[in-house]
This record gives structure tokens, sequence and C-alpha cells, in this order.
């Protein structure tokens, strides 16, 4: 398989060091959104998109993923692909749950790359980058505001707030209609409420996203249905819901515990302007390693449009799989998400990365030579190993069917500090399996592993040995 070799040019590292960031990749990053380092095994690539997201993470001053900070460890997310890694890992599914009452039960849970774009949309909208106050022109309640947010305590701070002065599970709230419930836990997912009372359907999940709409509307809520109603314009629900009235009931407990109005937006002339927190715009970068290792379109499915870096945003909206379980709510992933994927050329599964996936990734070749810096943690012997991988390589070369996919990196030989720089061990136990199955079922594959052990080690081998001392 054939990829362009796509490498930072001038422009970009003139921008890199205007912008103040160390990894010559980050604003190639920063600048298609998507990249995939491809190349031969061994050249780092794995821990290339670590010191590229600390790099962009802690904007220059780092480029160590461990030297980042809890907080901003946050914004990194990494996962690995394999042959049974699937859609409900990465996006969402149905997973087995076990019921207060000891019965099975099955619940929509989000995966892991979801989980994080909904952790950088809460940032991505408290910033000023995007404006989510409702417009809608048959209500004068609800018109679009084109004033800058203003700083204030914001629809998210008076959420915490509240949740911060409950105890999960133990306390006891009531709607309207007098039904009795108890906040359980607050995730990803939303705030899950319990309600003991109801024998058809005993939990459900609020949407936090949907609260602090609410919160920040200047909408006065004074029954349920009047967040039915504001939830049909907002998000073109088309009945009410049981849950408009526990989202009504949560609502009245912030408001009626020292929160006001007042304080969550700062309200000027119209009753109707959205005031949001203005927090600074935080970039999240999600890591695949081993990208083609797993079935691209089986896992990524409609999200193939999504990360398409010219869709990002509302506009890029789609159904999941799911969406009828949550018929009204859309995915989309917002403009301060980066991804970055890593694969072998070599891999045999290399074909499955189909080319609806090719088209929004750029991709970057990554030869062994690139990341000869690597070497410099071996101190005395970097010089060494540097000679013996390129003489390696060069032999690999020459060899009919094999070319620069398949060269050894400087990786490799970071595993000598665990051999106590022992580099026949590091032969025997790591690259010489290796390059056996390079050759496995060529002609004359002990000649070639002969040239390759002679290269190694720039000492004639064995045969030929042999074959000196018999001539003598």
């Amino acid at each position: 398989m054939k990829h362009i070799n796509v490498k930072t040019n001038a422009q970009e590292k003139s921008v890199l060091r205007y912008a103040g960031y160390k990894n010559p990749y980050s604003y190639t990053l920063l600048n298609s959104k998507n990249i995939i380092f491809h190349g031969a095994p061994g050249t780092g690539k794995t821990y290339l998109a670590k010191e590229i997201a600390a790099d962009i993470i802690s904007n220059g001053h780092c480029d160590k993923y461990d030297d980042l900070s809890e907080e901003q460890k946050r914004q990194v997310e990494f996962v690995q692909f394999h042959p049974s890694y699937d859609y409900t890992d990465f996006v969402e599914g149905l997973r087995p749950t076990v019921n207060k009452d000891g019965s099975m039960g099955f619940e929509l849970q989000d995966g892991i790359f979801k989980k994080f774009v909904v952790l950088a949309r809460m940032n991505y909208k408290d910033s000023p980058n995007e404006d989510f106050s409702i417009n809608d022109s048959s209500n004068e309640d609800f018109q679009k505001s084109n004033d800058e947010p203003e700083k204030g305590i914001s629809g998210e701070e008076a959420m915490k707030r509240f949740f911060s002065r409950i105890r999960l599970g133990v306390n006891v709230f009531y709607t309207s209609s007098g039904n009795k419930f108890k906040i359980t836990s607050i995730d990803y997912n939303g705030i899950n409420i319990y309600i003991p009372g109801n024998k058809k359907s005993n939990k459900i999940t609020l949407n936090i996203d949907r609260l602090r709409k609410m919160l920040e509307s200047h909408v006065k809520f004074t029954r349920s249905q009047d967040v039915s109603d504001f939830f049909k314009i907002l998000y073109s629900q088309k009945q009410d819901r049981q849950e408009d009235s526990y989202y009504f009931a949560i609502y009245n407990e912030i408001m009626s515990n020292g929160t006001t109005v007042k304080e969550i937006t700062k309200k000027k002339e119209s009753p109707s302007k959205v005031k949001t927190k203005v927090t600074n715009q935080k970039k999240y970068i999600f890591i695949i390693d081993e990208i083609n290792r797993g079935e691209i379109s089986k896992i990524f499915g409609e999200l193939f449009f999504a990360i398409d870096p010219g869709y990002r945003g509302k506009d890029g909206s789609i159904s999941t799989q799911y969406a009828n379980m949550h018929p009204d709510e859309k995915f989309y992933i917002p403009d301060n998400v980066y991804i970055i994927g890593t694969m072998n050329d070599i891999d045999r599964s290399v074909d499955s990365f189909d080319f609806a996936m090719r088209r929004r990734f750029r991709f970057v070749e990554i030869k062994a030579d690139d990341r000869l810096e690597m070497l410099s943690s071996l101190g005395e012997y970097k010089e060494e190993a540097r000679q013996r991988m390129n003489a390696l390589n060069e032999k690999i070369a020459r060899v009919e069917d094999l070319n620069e996919n398949y060269h050894i990196g400087p990786a490799y030989f970071l595993k000598l500090k665990d051999l106590n720089f022992d580099f026949d061990l590091l032969w025997t136990d790591y690259l010489q399996p290796l390059l056996q199955e390079y050759v496995r079922g060529m002609p004359d594959e002990k000649g070639i592993m002969n040239q390759f052990a002679k290269a190694y080690s720039n000492k004639k081998s064995t045969e030929d040995d042999v074959n000196e001392t018999a001539e003598d």
C-alpha cells in the first residue's frame, strides 16, 4: 500500500516557532486535526504521539506526558485498537447491568471516544467560541443574543455547587406531583436518578446539558410544562416527557439554595439574553495506537463523517446507531478535539483502512532515521547503537522483497537499558526473531539471516568463517 509522505513544511515550521511549541509535528496536528503516523516498526510513533500531546496541552512547556498535571492528563486519551474492538467500545452500546432488586438488564453506555468528546464539548461550550443561546423567531423569550458573553457564575458552576452540597443516593427530592426520587450519581452519561415508587421504570438519566441550558436561559420555569415547552423549542421535542418533571424539580432545588438567576448570568437590558462563563478553550487529543489493527468502518460507524475536519461542530451533527434511544440528541465533535493514529505499514491488517477514512486523515511517514534522538538516552552506547541500526537497515533494504517499511527503528535499541547493554542479547531475543518472520518463505533464508547478523555485528557470518577456515 502506498502512502503520501507529508512532512512539516517550511510554513508550518515558521508558525511552530511563533506558537512556541517544541515538537515540529505539533502544528501539523493543529493544522490538520487528524493525522496518522505510519512507517516501520520501532520508529517511536506511539512515543511521538504522546510527545505531541504533552507539547500541545502544556502550550510548549513540556514534551513528556508524565510531566503533565493530573488535570492536563484528562485532556489526553489513549486507546489501542485490536481485531475484537468494536463500535460499542468506541462510541456507544448496550451493556449488561444489575438492578437494585438483583435482576439483570441492559442500559446504553457511552464508549471511550464519546466520553472523551463529551468532556471536550463541556469546555468548548464554556469558551467564547460557540454561541449556544436559543434562537426561535416565534417566541421572544428565546431570542438569540449576539453580544459577547460576560464573566460570571455559569450554569455549570451553579450545578457543581448544588451537587457538592447534597449526599448522592441519600437525600430525597420530590417532583411537583409528589413523586419521590434520589440522585444516585453524576457521570459522563448525565444525572442518574432512582425513583423508588415507580414500578414500571425506577431509573432515568437526565442530560446535564439540558439542565445547564435551563439555568442559563433567563426563562422563568414555574411548572414542569414550562420545561417541556422550553425543550420543544430548543430540541424540537415532539411531546412532553416524564423526565421534564425531574428537570423542573432539580432546577427548583438549585434556585432555592441561594442561587438566583442574577447570580448565574448577569442580566442586562433583555431577560432573553443568554450569558455564559468565559473559560479558556482547551485542546483535547485522542491517540489511537495500532489504528489499522481494528476494523475501522465497524469501529467508527457513522463517525467517519463527524471526524472530518470540514464537518466539526454542530453543522456536522449525526444520529448514532442508537439514536432511537435518545431521539432528540445528535452527536458531533467540537473543533478542540484532535486525533492521532499510529500504524505499521507492514502489518497484514493495513488494507482494512478503507478509503472513506483515509481521506479524513493526513498521513505522515516516520522513517527509522527520523527519530535518532531517541538513542540519546543510551549515553555512551548511543553511537554504537546508531551504527548497528544503520548497517542492518542498509542490508534489509537490499533484499529484493523487503524495503524501508521493514527497517528496524531506534525504539528496539532502547531495550538495551533493560538488557544491561548487551547487544548480542538484543539480537537473539528481539531482532533475530523479527527478521526471521520477514524472510520466512524466501529463497536462501539462512543466507539472508547470516547477512543480517554480519551487518548488525560488523563481523563475518558463521558460514563465511567456516569457509575461510576450510580454505586455510
